[in-house]
């Protein structure tokens, strides 16, 4: 009897194979979980991409901001050695375009002073003394500003007086009327109807030319400047020199004559104060440097021999004069009418002046230049000669200063305010600008990308 083996007793193996269907199925699925697992890997890697670059731009608009720093203090040393009696003498005496501070550049955001038309911004440091002070022009003045009324001037009068008495519903707007002197010249968004139009005009962001996203009020090239870029409140001249001692009164005979034989001797002098009306028993009243001028007799040359060491007062500063050197046509437009000339033939005057100091940048250096440029009996100069209105020197700068950071990214812009009428400079106002946006022109723009693309 055959005894069965136990291998030939177990049941048959299954020996079908896995359904073509299942594979695919499974295969599929590998595939999906590879594709989820890549995409996830690329999303992580781009989100740290982007976390990087924004860390990166970060860390070049702190750059930027730090560089505007040390071109603050840049330009405090600027003013401290190149501004002599109020004047600034430039002469290609400092940076304004590109300065180089650690892996930052700078730009110091100036002011086309010329009479042609630009396209791209222009830099360098600019003249507070250049424009109306908010706290002393009548309202003729700024009625004539561009794009004002008379309703508006106003009201800003009205703000700053302290009697003031229009009411112009500024409890319904939460607060009210001032009735003190502006304190900075941002305050005039508080005056009411005083909409951005008339404080930026149509260079919205504030650098001095029309960039192409600006649309021009007046269909020309030049921008029409704003509130913001004509007035301010930060003019005041010391009567002082540097070293402490008072100018020399010119009302003062004693002070007048010492100032004279100094300069021009004994014999010179008894005939200037001869001319000048200091005789016995008379003591002749000088309103203005530029009224003493034209009493004097002297010669334009002489007269600036004298010019920085001049007052008209004993007050220890003087406020709220224009400096008729680096006004603009609207600003020397709007003194005019305010001190009373008729609106018609200012601008004759001042075409002629703007003229007279493109052509003779060397003779600007005391307001005798106002005489020779219109005669000495014209209008203006006798209006002028009345009225303490102008001078020839600034003690206040403005530095608009606008960064790049490190390898073309991150932007900062800060406006500083400097004050050197105590004898050295000092930060007196500070505006983060940054908020308007690009303000260094295409040209600027286009050699930044250059530079810092591979």
């Amino acid at each position: 009897m055959r005894i069965a083996s136990p291998i030939q007793s177990l049941p048959p193996a299954n020996t079908r194979r896995p359904s073509p269907r299942v594979s695919g199925s499974v295969l599929i699925i590998v595939l999906w979980v590879t594709v989820g697992l890549i995409s996830l890997t690329l999303y992580f890697a781009g989100s740290m991409s982007l976390e990087l670059r924004a860390s990166g731009n970060h860390a070049s608009r702190i750059a930027a901001e730090q560089a505007i720093q040390g071109a603050a203090r840049y330009v405090s040393w600027v003013l401290s050695n190149s501004v002599t009696n109020g004047v600034l003498v430039t002469n290609n005496t400092y940076l304004g375009e590109a300065l180089q501070i650690g892996e930052s550049k700078v730009w110091l955001l100036g002011r086309n002073t010329t009479a042609n038309a630009v396209t791209e911004p222009v830099f360098g440091l600019r003249d507070e003394g250049g424009r109306l002070n908010l706290n002393r022009a009548n309202s003729n003045a700024l009625a004539s500003l561009p794009g004002m009324t008379s309703d508006l001037a106003a009201a800003i009068v009205d703000w700053r007086s302290t009697n003031g008495t229009m009411e112009l519903g500024y409890t319904s707007l939460g607060y009210t009327a001032k009735h003190a002197p502006f304190e900075s010249v941002e305050e005039l968004r508080l005056i009411s109807g005083l909409t951005l139009d008339y404080l930026t005009g149509d260079d919205l962001n504030r650098n001095g030319v029309l960039d192409p996203e600006e649309r021009s009020f007046s269909g020309s090239r030049e921008p029409t400047p704003g509130l913001l870029e004509t007035t301010t409140v930060f003019t005041r001249e010391p009567n002082f020199h540097s070293d402490g001692s008072s100018l020399t009164n010119v009302n003062t005979r004693a002070q007048i004559q010492a100032l004279l034989n100094t300069a021009f001797g004994s014999s010179r002098t008894t005939q200037i104060m001869n001319q000048l009306g200091f005789r016995p028993n008379a003591n002749p009243n000088f309103p203005t440097l530029l009224r003493f001028y034209l009493s004097s007799g002297l010669s334009a040359d002489d007269f600036s021999r004298i010019y920085p060491n001049l007052s008209t007062t004993t007050n220890t500063y003087t406020y709220g004069r224009v400096n008729i050197n680096t006004a603009s046509r609207e600003v020397l437009t709007a003194l005019l009418v305010g001190a009373g000339q008729n609106a018609q033939s200012v601008d004759s005057a001042v075409s002629t002046l703007i003229s007279f100091r493109q052509q003779n940048p060397n003779s600007l250096s005391t307001v005798a230049w106002i005489v020779t440029a219109l005669g000495p009996t014209h209008p203006v100069v006798t209006t002028l000669a009345a009225r303490d209105l102008i001078t020839t020197r600034s003690f206040q700068y403005s530095a608009d200063l606008a960064a790049v950071g490190p390898f073309g990214r991150g932007y900062a812009r800060v406006k500083f305010v400097f004050d050197l009428s105590d004898g050295t400079p000092k930060i007196i106002h500070r505006q983060d600008l940054t908020r308007l946006g690009w303000a260094l022109g295409e040209r600027v723009r286009t050699q930044t990308l250059a530079m810092n693309t591979p």
